[in-house]
């Protein structure tokens, strides 16, 4: 099942997509700047292939989170070189991060 809900943070609106799949779920957070996801997808491709990193993706990623509000309070494990200019960084919240891009 896919589900899609509109997110309010701070005041700021997001979309916030669930994923079901066997024995996970995927998880990502978004608005028309970046988003953050959970760990079931890799962040690391956009800082190493010179093709996708001309792309500037703004995103991050949690590890170990099971619903939207897990990826919210959970740090950023990996982010991308791209979301640093908006003040992103390893440790920082799933909320944090998302203020900071709205």
């Amino acid at each position: 099942m896919i589900t899609v809900n509109p997110l309010e943070v701070e005041g700021m609106f997001f979309t916030a997509i669930t994923v079901e799949l066997p024995k996970t779920n995927l998880l990502m957070i978004s608005n028309d700047i970046g988003y953050i996801m959970c760990a079931a997808l890799d962040v690391d491709i956009f800082n190493e292939i010179p093709k996708l990193m001309e792309r500037k993706v703004i995103a991050g990623r949690a590890v170990g989170v099971r619903t939207i509000e897990e990826l919210l309070n959970a740090p950023l494990e990996k982010i991308t070189d791209a979301s640093k200019s908006y003040g992103w960084e390893v440790g920082m919240t799933g909320r944090d991060a998302l203020v900071n891009i709205s």
